[in-house]
């Protein structure tokens, strides 16, 4: 892995992406979606994470965020092991999922690949962590991030998706509570 996606501070602010395995579009249901969307909040309530912004598309996951207590690279990981597992048991336990099958095989499918997972694997491993070291920088990273869904296609104003802290930077409630500055 390259030097450039490292988590080399402790207490750096860095913009991390993080995608399904075979970038599979989970992210179509609230159930899952909203799980997510717990799981941040737990992480900033008890663990220490400070989210700047975030941004929750079908198959990826865009942070902006500073760790505390954890290392980041450790905040990271124990919140990918969490969601991965429950997102794999709601995915299971949904009476009207189409792709269940599918997608649970293909879980099992990238776990054959990796020797950290022998059951399912649900995140792809790499996080690119991007050490945000300027406000210029901690901007563009930000429109990135809100803008996701725009150039998807998906809305027309990054405020308008639902999934992401867009509406906080428009003097809305999303969320995921954020640290605002």
């Amino acid at each position: 892995m390259s030097r450039n996606y490292k988590f080399h501070n402790p207490k750096g602010l860095y913009f991390v992406s993080f995608a399904t395995v075979f970038w599979i579009d989970v992210f179509v249901r609230d159930e899952y979606s909203d799980s997510i969307v717990k799981n941040l909040n737990y992480c900033v309530a008890n663990k220490g994470m400070e989210i700047y912004a975030w941004c929750l598309m079908t198959s990826h996951v865009h942070l902006i965020f500073k760790s505390l207590q954890l290392k980041p690279e450790e905040l990271i990981r124990d919140f990918k092991t969490y969601t991965s597992k429950e997102l794999i048991s709601l995915i299971t336990n949904h009476p009207q999922e189409s792709k269940k099958e599918w997608m649970l095989n293909a879980f099992k499918k990238a776990a054959l690949n990796n020797s950290n997972n022998t059951i399912n694997q649900f995140w792809q491993q790499h996080n690119k962590p991007i050490e945000l070291w300027s406000n210029a920088v901690i901007d563009q990273k930000i429109d990135y991030v809100h803008n996701n869904p725009v150039v998807a296609g998906f809305v027309e104003k990054p405020q308008d998706w639902k999934y992401s802290s867009a509406k906080d930077f428009c003097d809305e409630k999303g969320l995921v509570n954020l640290c605002l500055v």
